[in-house]
């Protein structure tokens, strides 16, 4: 993508982290992202098509903003959250265009699951 493409989109997200080895094991099992570690308080992810980052050195802000992702299989991606250690703290509820559910990560970051489907 060269720089006019990329320009004024959101190119990188960041959350906070209590453990971040923990925290990239989480996401490693339950979506499968590529992490990079840049010392033992930050780590950086690639989901495909965006990258982001933990941290020690920012606070956990719980949905704010909702990052939310999409799955085909929304029930065997919420298994795959509780197998990890995630939380659901919003059961699965329909919603135009799909249904999603809530899930709080292992540091306490609140995101979203949803699908057309």
């Amino acid at each position: 993508m060269t720089q006019s493409e990329q320009d004024r989109r959101v190119d990188y997200i960041e959350f906070g982290a209590t453990d971040v080895g923990r925290i990239r094991e989480f996401y490693e099992k339950v979506f499968g992202w590529r992490f990079q570690d840049y010392g033992p308080d930050y780590t950086s992810f690639q989901d495909g098509r965006l990258s982001g980052g933990f941290t020690k050195d920012a606070p956990v802000r719980p949905a704010n903003p909702l990052v939310v992702i999409y799955a085909v299989q929304l029930d065997a991606i919420e298994a795959k959250i509780k197998q990890a250690g995630g939380k659901i703290v919003r059961k699965t509820y329909p919603f135009p265009g799909g249904r999603r559910f809530h899930f709080s990560d292992p540091s306490g970051n609140e995101l979203a699951v949803w699908t057309d489907q």
